[in-house]
């Protein structure tokens, strides 16, 4: 079956992903994108009305698709627990699978999305603004879950898990190779396969401790 054909905003997006994930906002020109994607620099303008809307189309385009998996996963883990809650090691892992299986096998597009979602995610630019459109909602559903599943904990802590949480998770997207350095080669920041062994059980172990901690 052939793939369907990629139309001039698929182009634009594509090129501007790649851009914007290697330059940031402010150092990929919509010059250097348009070129990039071989289309007029006009119909930027005519398909996204200007360069922050591209930023925010190109968030949204894959991150509606990690929403989706993500809370199809999260039905499917709540679904098998019920009438308990599901664990905090099913729910933590139903948010970060759809990243980190995409990581270990999908291609260019996807590397060039996680770098850039480690970007914006760390911008008091754009952090707040267009990650919150883009996450906010399918996150608040994660955030209650793991509430769930760690009856008594203070909703402070389990917000500031999150927060440790998303913050070591894009780190790890944005592969700085600091890791790397400091392990003097022992570790690689590319590693997908030690990433996933680690960080949901690291993430879990934080979350309960910090329920403990509140009770």
């Amino acid at each position: 079956m052939s793939r369907p054909k990629r139309t001039t905003k698929d182009k634009i997006m594509d090129a501007a992903e790649k851009l914007f994930a290697k330059k940031g906002f402010h150092g990929a020109s919509l010059r250097n994108i348009t070129a990039a994607a071989g289309v007029d620099l006009a119909l930027v303008n005519y398909h996204f009305g200007n360069k922050e809307r591209l930023l925010a189309a190109v968030l949204d385009r894959r991150g509606q698709v990690l929403n989706e998996e993500r809370l199809r996963r999260l039905a499917a883990v709540r679904l098998s627990a019920a009438p308990h809650p599901p664990s905090t090691e099913a729910v933590v892992d139903a948010f970060l699978d759809p990243i980190l299986d995409r990581l270990a096998h999908a291609g260019a597009g996807w590397h060039n999305y996680f770098s850039l979602v480690a970007f914006v995610n760390n911008s008091p630019e754009w952090g707040r603004k267009l990650m919150g459109k883009t996450f906010n909602g399918v996150v608040r559903e994660f955030i209650q879950a793991v509430m769930d599943s760690l009856l008594g904990s203070a909703p402070e802590d389990i917000y500031w898990g999150y927060n440790f949480l998303t913050g070591a998770l894009t780190l790890s997207l944005a592969e700085t190779g600091r890791l790397d350095a400091l392990s003097d080669g022992r570790c690689r920041s590319d590693d997908v396969a030690a990433l996933k062994a680690r960080l949901g059980p690291y993430v879990v172990a934080g979350l309960r401790g910090l329920a403990r901690a509140s009770r």
